[in-house]
């Protein structure tokens, strides 16, 4: 199996746009943006999506909403509104298996999304 992409970031393997780094979550910009604000976080620990997330990542996983809120903030649209994506699975567009969530925002989002 090739190397995680998202493992290869966390390491600094890399080049990626990294906001924000810490023992458990790291955050950086897609390189592919959806929204002029597209931001991934990701635990630095390999989890393959959510149907792999164990009771005891319960403060793993709460932790990367605090992120989702600061770097709203730190971004400006935590006024205007922002969006929260996770990706399970191929079926539902995600294309790295390691979990994160897309913190998208910076213009108007439409529901249902495509």
């Amino acid at each position: 199996m090739p190397p995680c992409l998202f493992c290869q970031i966390i390491a600094r393997e890399i080049p990626a746009d990294i906001l924000s780094q810490d023992e458990s979550l790291t955050a950086f910009r897609d390189i592919h943006p959806q929204a002029p604000t597209h931001i991934l976080i990701v635990p630095n620990k390999h989890i393959v999506s959510t149907n792999d997330v164990q009771p005891e990542d319960q403060e793993l996983i709460g932790s990367m909403f605090t992120l989702a809120a600061q770097l709203a903030h730190q971004e400006k649209i935590d006024q205007s509104g922002y969006r929260l994506v996770v990706n399970n699975g191929r079926g539902a567009g995600q294309s790295v298996f390691h979990l994160h969530f897309h913190l998208l925002g910076g213009r108007p989002m439409h529901w249902p999304p495509g």
